[in-house]
């Protein structure tokens, strides 16, 4: 595996989520800089020494359509 892609978004109740688009991954963090850390730890124990090249966080931030 080269490439892991996660889709992260600020939480309603603060904080943020991130969840990996082609696998069960998902954890979670109070801060984006933690985040990036929660998501490099989830990935460790999810495939527990497998070689991996690069992972890709995408953010999206939800904003209200002021309806």
């Amino acid at each position: 595996m080269n490439e892991l892609i996660f889709l992260v978004e600020e939480s309603i109740e603060g904080g943020y989520t991130a969840r990996a688009l082609e696998h069960s991954i998902f954890t979670e963090s109070e801060s984006f800089e933690g985040i990036r850390a929660a998501v490099t730890d989830a990935v460790e124990c999810h495939f527990e020494g497998s070689p991996l090249t690069l992972i890709s966080l995408f953010t999206v931030r939800r904003k209200s359509a002021g309806f």
